[in-house]
């Protein structure tokens, strides 16, 4: 092997690719600041505790190793926002804060969302608001960075894990029940949706096989809201999709539904959403709701955000 290659999956900007990473992270910083989101540096390791939080999905990404100093477990960021929700923790405080980052991230293997081991992830984060206007701004926001990155059109998908937890909430299913019922909604396997609801006592077995073919257009909202009638928590989601569905659609932004999705990271509670071009295989920015994420710093905070992976974007033109 020749000393000058690089480990699988990782990569690195020189020359003109790198000028163009560094001018559109500066007009990114001054977009999000002139917005009132304040910039963090997060570090590039912590505490393995404080990286980890409640996401299995994280921990498998992240790299792990032993601090010769301390003794102590510590860990390579593989996600910024866990380490917002310590930052936004220690401030104590009961008021709206928002913060931006542009911040060089590892993880152990690739996943469907960025495009290598190594990105570099951008993004911005709104604490202390549960109104869905704070999800409206960072959406907003989000589509602010993609049309300075020059790509559009945009199409908008929205959904809200809070109807499929909803679901989970009125059954009595264990954990591992639970999460292997999670991971077929993340695949989207209709097949293995069949194979567990046979094997299992589910009694809203009907709801999750409607649930998961639930995407398409703002109409399916009416016939959301009917069969989910008698869940008060999944109908206030949808309700919440109507309303801010309708005012992307004002700003004339193209939306679609996706009521079955769920992100791979378990952190999200609420409204999620993802933003697409014709001209790439998959979400070019995502984000979503993650109200409590805090919570294991002790200070619970509504919270909602987005990212993405700048060095990608950046190269893309």
């Amino acid at each position: 092997m020749n000393t000058w290659q690089l480990p699988e999956g990782i990569d690195e900007l020189t020359g003109d690719r790198a000028w163009a990473f560094e001018k559109l992270r500066r007009q990114l910083i001054d977009l999000y600041t002139k917005k009132g989101f304040g910039l963090v540096i997060p570090p590039m390791v912590e505490n393995i505790e404080s990286l980890l939080l409640t996401s299995n999905s994280i921990n498998e990404k992240t790299f792990k190793f032993l601090d010769p100093v301390s003794g102590k477990m510590l860990g390579v960021h593989a996600d910024i926002t866990p380490q917002i929700a310590r930052i936004d923790a220690k401030t104590q405080s009961d008021k709206v804060a928002k913060y931006c980052y542009v911040n060089a991230i590892l993880q152990t293997k690739a996943d469907d969302f960025y495009a290598s081991r190594s990105p570099i992830q951008a993004g911005a984060e709104l604490y202390g608001s549960n109104d869905i206007s704070a999800d409206v701004e960072v959406i907003e926001l989000m589509l602010e960075s993609l049309k300075l990155l020059s790509i559009s059109p945009i199409v908008l998908s929205l959904g809200n894990v809070a109807i499929f937890d909803a679901l989970i909430e009125d059954e009595a299913l264990d954990s591992e029940q639970a999460c292997a019922l999670r991971q077929i909604f993340v695949k989207r396997s209709v097949p293995d949706l069949v194979v567990f609801l046979a094997g299992s006592a589910v009694k809203n077995s009907d709801k999750f096989s409607a649930l998961i073919t639930l995407e398409g257009d703002v109409s399916i909202l009416d016939k959301a809201l009917t069969l989910f009638a008698d869940f008060p928590k999944a109908k206030a989601a949808i309700e919440d999709l109507v309303s801010i569905s309708a005012q992307m659609n004002a700003t004339g932004v193209e939306v679609v539904l996706d009521l079955a999705e769920l992100k791979t990271y378990e952190y999200h509670t609420g409204i999620i959403f993802s933003a697409y071009n014709e001209q790439y295989s998959k979400a070019l920015a995502q984000g979503g709701r993650y109200n409590g994420l805090s919570a294991s710093f002790g200070q619970s905070r509504a919270a909602t955000g987005f990212s993405f992976d700048l060095k990608f974007l950046s190269q893309t033109k």
